[in-house]
């Protein structure tokens, strides 16, 4: 076991990863997960239609789900959650839009593997000519 780093203390997961099952299964392994449950929402920022139809706010009615929303409105719960927002996306980001990776060019893991590396190393390269010039 020396050597190893071992599981999470805490898992964070969107919206998009929010499962009973997913949550039960860290929940067996002594990790704590903080899942985002989705927002009723009537109408999203970018829907510029004339007149939407209203839409009726989402009914959040499982009990683990509920459970979790209420426990992400709470701190500690609630500070740890936000940090997800400030780590990785902030660097896909820049892969985006200033270094203009948006896609995949090769296929298969080792190919994928080996573009990955070359965009983060291309990052990397990126960072310290930048600090480095300050």
């Amino acid at each position: 076991m020396e050597g190893r780093i071992g599981l999470p203390r805490t898992v964070l997961a969107d919206t998009g990863f929010a499962s009973r099952k997913a949550v039960e299964t860290l929940q067996a392994r002594d990790v704590d997960p903080l899942v985002a449950i989705g927002r009723p929402v009537d109408r999203r920022s970018y829907d510029f239609r004339p007149e939407p139809s209203p839409k009726e706010p989402r009914r959040i009615t499982e009990p683990w789900r509920v459970k979790m929303k209420d426990r992400l409105q709470q701190e500690p719960a609630k500070t740890l959650y936000a940090l997800g927002k400030q780590t990785v996306e902030p660097v896909f980001g820049i892969f985006k839009s200033a270094m203009g990776f948006t896609r995949f060019h090769l296929r298969g893991l080792a190919n994928v593997a080996t573009e990955w590396t070359l965009v983060a190393l291309a990052y990397n390269c990126r960072r310290i000519t930048r600090l480095s010039a300050a």
